[in-house]
């Protein structure tokens, strides 16, 4: 099979653009993930705990904001990111930084609607102890995020999941942009477009690697850290 040949050929002479090509999306997907987590976490915690008029709308939009379009996403980004909109000014559209944005935005109604998940099924057997003790919400959720801080690790591989395999919104605001903005993900594209088949195959192979080697780091490090505190 001359197209496998020349994949695994490609592969093991990989060159420095491929490798900057890989740095950057991992470099762009782990950000937006940890934003995503930085803002998911708490606000998918609260949303479990909290009673208020409306929650169980939130909860409904969180659950819905999980299935965002990219492209959609990609759009408004770009509008508001554009020369004529409102942070035109800051000069990031078709830069990495736009690129996180619009990863982060995809990533954290992810992360929140998952933890809102988890947290609520925690809350189920501590809810009505945390309660008698007169906690105030704020300190309950951030009480049932360390009891279940461990399978918070499934939000945070899904988040990057999604992240690093995005095409549609980070095209619209980066550009595939050579040596500037071109991800994984958007040079498979390219690639398979100009009919580099074996190129493109690489640069899957590539990207597969990295996403099961950053979720064995995770499953190693949820091991270690469940055994030292378990």
């Amino acid at each position: 099979m001359p197209i496998l040949h020349e994949t695994l050929l490609r592969l093991w002479t990989l060159d420095r653009d491929v490798i900057a090509i890989a740095w950057l999306s991992l470099r762009v997907s782990l950000t937006a993930v940890s934003i995503g987590l930085l803002v998911g976490i708490p606000l998918g915690a609260l949303v479990a705990v909290a009673r208020f008029p409306g929650c169980g709308i939130l909860t409904g939009l969180l659950n819905a904001f999980m299935g965002l379009p990219p492209v959609i996403v990609g759009l408004v980004l770009y509008l508001v990111l554009s020369r004529s909109g409102p942070l035109g000014s800051l000069g990031l559209l078709f830069t990495p930084s736009a690129m996180i944005a619009a990863q982060a935005t995809l990533a954290t109604p992810l992360v929140a609607a998952l933890t809102r998940q988890v947290v609520a099924d925690a809350e189920i057997h501590l809810g009505e102890q945390l309660r008698s003790l007169g906690l105030s919400a704020p300190r309950r959720a951030g009480i049932l995020i360390y009891d279940v801080r461990f399978s918070l690790v499934t939000a945070a591989l899904a988040a990057f999941g999604r992240a690093i395999s995005e095409i549609g919104a980070v095209l619209v605001v980066g550009g595939n942009i050579a040596g500037h903005t071109r991800t994984m993900t958007t040079a498979i594209s390219l690639e398979t477009q100009k009919g580099d088949l074996s190129l493109a195959l690489a640069l899957g192979l590539l990207l597969m690697g990295l996403v099961v080697a950053v979720n064995a780091v995770a499953a190693l490090l949820r091991g270690y850290a469940a055994k030292a505190y378990g």
